[in-house]
């Protein structure tokens, strides 16, 4: 990356941070404002305008800065890790803050929480169910993302019982598998597995020299 090419990038992270700042603190007054001046129910016609106004804001406000946010999140981990965790990343973000911005939405129209909740828990019993492997893949992702055991360009060694022991060169981390290339060739293993296995460094060969010395 050129100096010109490194000073757009920071120029426009910046932006992503300060425009994700902004939208956020508009948002979280849209909610402050429709909670207690705005009531959809109300046979007041200016609770009803200022709620329905709040719920309008708050979805153009909350939107764009879920989006800036996970961009700048995104961005950043691209810079340590590769474009495919920041690319996890930035959809998990974006995932979360919808489902928050939806329950914030809801509560500025004063739709009941209560039975909102309920319907989501019996829902998310259902889906966690029936995506138990996959959820599995996307918080063991998290995981790896955090603990680090590995980053993109190392060559580590797996020992695993689906797997067995393999040396590999990691190629990139995303969302639900890790790419690694062996010497069977490319190799696309689940990040739950990845979590469980033992990972550590190849040792390199012994030399001649060495050998000689132990030998003595």
């Amino acid at each position: 990356m050129t100096g010109f090419e490194h000073t757009h990038a920071t120029t426009r992270l910046r932006r992503d941070w300060f425009g994700g700042a902004v939208a956020g603190f508009i948002a979280l007054t849209a909610i402050g404002v429709g909670r207690s001046m705005g009531k959809v129910s109300s046979s007041a016609p200016h609770q009803k305008v200022i709620a329905w106004s709040c719920a309008v804001v708050l979805l153009i406000a909350g939107g764009f800065a879920i989006r800036r946010i996970a961009h700048a999140l995104g961005h950043v981990v691209t810079r340590q890790y590769s474009p495919g965790t920041g690319a996890s990343l930035r959809l998990l973000i974006s995932g979360v803050g919808y489902v928050v911005l939806v329950f914030a939405l809801f509560g500025v129209l004063g739709v009941s929480l209560q039975h909102l909740l309920i319907g989501a828990g019996l829902a998310g019993v259902v889906l966690g169910i029936a995506a138990q492997q996959s959820l599995g893949n996307i918080f063991a992702s998290v995981v790896l993302l955090f603990a680090r055991p590995f980053v993109v360009g190392d060559t580590i060694r797996v020992r695993s019982g689906v797997v067995g022991n393999v040396d590999a060169f990691v190629l990139g981390i995303g969302l639900t598998y890790v790419t690694v290339r062996t010497t069977e060739g490319i190799l696309k293993i689940p990040n739950s597995v990845m979590l469980a296995s033992g990972i550590g460094r190849p040792h390199p060969p012994e030399t001649p020299a060495a050998a000689s010395t132990n030998d003595a």
